[in-house]
């Protein structure tokens, strides 16, 4: 069976590429298939980087290799002195992308940056429910519904954002995958015509790269965008070839079938870096991986379960068969590299006996549990089964009994993210935008509870903390909320912090302009390969 699924992908991977024989193409080894190809329904980085950073664009952007915001669709903007108005002029002459299945009649206007923001947050419009099941996660996590009073058109080219409160954060944000720019004409077509799911199947935005088509869990292809505002890029087409096992990907690089590969296993490190064709980029991950306890759930809403948890687990055993030395274990829910890193925190220690004694105090005995591990690799977790194994292992030395299990990792995102889920899962989240709050409201905050707060924590002074720093613009006053945020974060222990990894990435020597992500996502913007 594994041959045949074997066959029909690389079937469907060269019927893909067919048409482009004659072409410049360029083939990526990515690990996981889309959600969708609407990025503002989801929080994938496999989605973002198949949907966010090839077909769409967003109002500002971050410049390639950094967390610097440049212009995108807006060429400029201004920010009134209370800081609750944002004034943006949008780009003129961008065009939308002409496909088999629709022919734009008119440029980006300030209709299509409406329409983006309000099909995310107001109920009443016909696209906020269009994909049943789904939820605007990004969008109503960071809390963006509350603080969002307005968003009006000025004229054609000029929108206008009001907020209830200043949310210094607010303009990282909207560099995010999450709020794509997407057509509201193409829109209006798709519901006259009563196909509104075809726009989380066939996208169509202003960005580099132009969706042909999709072999599900097989491969992507797109084809340079002629009319991009930016300029066309230098390679016809675009393939991402899907491939789930991280030792296939590194076969298929080390044979040139695929230009460029993500996450490859810590144990084959060692032998990409000693093939003369290829090259590694490498940089600290801006990243983190943990085991979040539902809070919700006894026994894990008492803080001493979860601390006597995660005294049993030895994570620097987890660091050294996962990663084989590529990763350090984590103590914050955020990493050391990023502004307002408490290093003052001390962290959790390794001792099984105390432990045992603290769930002994705390009446818990024969404890029974779930351990969820991600079924894909990802920067900060490359083989969480591995993982798992080892604090399964760790837990039964203390008596408690642990079950693994897993599920296909759309599956998996929504089943975590239940108010019920039992258990603890397996998770880990590279930064968006580099600001704590991406990590510490986005990942922790109460309005994130249900979605990407896997720990379904609601901490009163913890949140309070988010809500001041959001409102501050000072970097420093900022920075001291944050550090005291980290405090309870360490204190209350909704997660076990795993881990912060190095970010590799295996290349051929033939790519050239590839720039390595602090955010972790895979952009082919720039980029060529050598004939």
């Amino acid at each position: 069976m594994k041959k045949l699924t074997t066959l029909l992908a690389a079937t469907a991977l060269a019927s893909l590429m067919a048409t482009a024989a004659w072409s410049k193409t360029f083939v990526y080894c990515s690990e996981a298939s889309p959600e969708g190809f609407d990025p503002g329904l989801y929080t994938g980085g496999q989605t973002f980087d198949a949907a966010a950073h090839t077909v769409y664009n967003r109002l500002v952007e971050f410049k390639r290799g950094t967390t610097e915001l440049e212009p995108a669709l807006a060429e400029s903007w201004e920010i009134s002195a209370d800081g609750k108005e944002y004034t943006f002029k949008l780009r003129k002459g961008v065009k939308f992308q002409t496909t088999e299945y629709f022919t734009p009649t008119r440029e980006l206007n300030a209709d299509d940056v409406i329409f983006s923001f309000e099909r995310q947050y107001k109920a009443d419009n016909p696209w906020n429910k269009y994909v049943p099941g789904a939820s605007w996660e990004y969008f109503s996590g960071m809390g963006l519904p509350d603080v969002l009073d307005k968003i009006e058109k000025v004229d054609d080219l000029t929108v206008k954002i009001t907020l209830k409160r200043p949310e210094a954060p607010l303009l990282a944000n909207l560099g995010m995958p999450f709020i794509s720019i997407v057509s509201k004409e193409y829109a209006d077509k798709l519901q006259a015509d009563g196909k509104m799911e075809l726009m989380n199947q066939q996208p169509l935005g202003t960005g580099p790269f132009t969706f042909v088509a999709y072999q599900p869990d097989a491969a992507i292809r797109y084809k340079a965008n002629p009319d991009y505002w930016g300029g066309k890029q230098k390679i016809d087409d675009l393939v991402f070839a899907i491939t789930t096992d991280a030792a296939v990907r590194a076969q298929k690089l080390k044979a040139g079938e695929c230009h460029l590969m993500s996450y490859p296993n810590a144990a084959d490190v060692a032998e990409l870096k000693a093939d003369p064709n290829l090259h590694i980029s490498e940089q600290a991950g801006l990243n983190v991986a943990y085991l979040a306890y539902n809070t919700l759930v006894a026994p894990f809403d008492k803080v001493e379960v979860r601390k006597a948890l995660n005294m049993a687990i030895n994570r620097q055993a987890i660091v050294d068969a996962v990663f084989q030395g590529a990763a350090t274990v984590a103590k914050n829910p955020i990493p050391p590299t990023m502004w307002s890193y408490n290093d003052a925190v001390v962290d959790d220690a390794f001792d099984p006996e105390a432990a045992k004694k603290m769930l002994e105090d705390a009446g818990v005995s024969g404890l029974k549990m779930k351990i969820w591990a991600m079924p894909v690799a990802r920067p900060y977790m490359l083989n969480a089964r591995r993982a798992a194994e080892l604090m399964q292992a760790d837990l039964a030395k203390i008596g408690v009994e642990v079950e693994i299990v897993s599920y296909e990792w759309a599956e998996y995102l929504k089943l975590s993210s239940a108010k019920d889920r039992d258990g603890a899962a397996i998770l880990g989240w590279t930064g968006d935008n580099g600001d704590p709050d991406n990590f510490l409201d986005t990942l922790l905050g109460c309005d994130a509870v249900g979605g990407n707060n896997r720990a379904q924590w609601c901490n009163k002074e913890f949140d309070d903390l988010m809500t001041k720093a959001k409102e501050t613009a000072d970097v420093a006053e900022r920075t001291k909320l944050y550090e005291e945020a980290q405090v309870i974060f360490k204190r209350e222990a909704p997660w076990n912090t795993l881990d912060h990894s190095l970010a590799v990435v295996p290349m051929s020597k033939k790519v050239s302009g590839f720039v390595q992500s602090p955010l972790g996502d895979f952009v082919f913007e720039g980029v060529d390969i050598a004939e």
